[in-house]
């Protein structure tokens, strides 16, 4: 894992002051270590009863996805107020520079 966190850009300051950012898109453009990181996460669930893989916005949606793909289950995106085009259920959640809700369509889980 250590290996990886090479692979991971930190911007101090950004969005704002205090913030350290994560640009994952570092790794992202490295196939063996999205590979990696990919089969890292993923590796806990193999063989389980996964039926989806949750993945909020966007990060969430690309490594979510191929985690949802090398298990072999559904994906369900997490997005923010208002992005989705049917009945949703939403949490509210703090950042370290606000509040923000996230949404589901509310038939994405059984």
């Amino acid at each position: 894992m250590q290996d990886l966190k090479r692979l991971i850009r930190t911007i101090p300051d950004y969005p704002k002051k205090g913030i350290m950012f994560r640009d994952v898109t570092t790794l992202l453009g490295n196939a063996r270590g999205f590979k990696a990181a990919i089969e890292q996460m993923a590796a806990p669930y193999a063989g389980g009863r996964v039926e989806a893989v949750a993945g909020i916005e966007a990060r969430g949606f690309i490594l979510g996805g191929a985690i949802a793909d090398r298990l072999g289950c559904g994906f369900v995106p997490l997005r923010k107020k208002g992005k989705l085009p049917w009945k949703t259920i939403g949490q509210e959640y703090t950042l370290e520079y606000g509040v923000d809700i996230i949404e589901m369509h509310e038939d994405a889980v059984r």
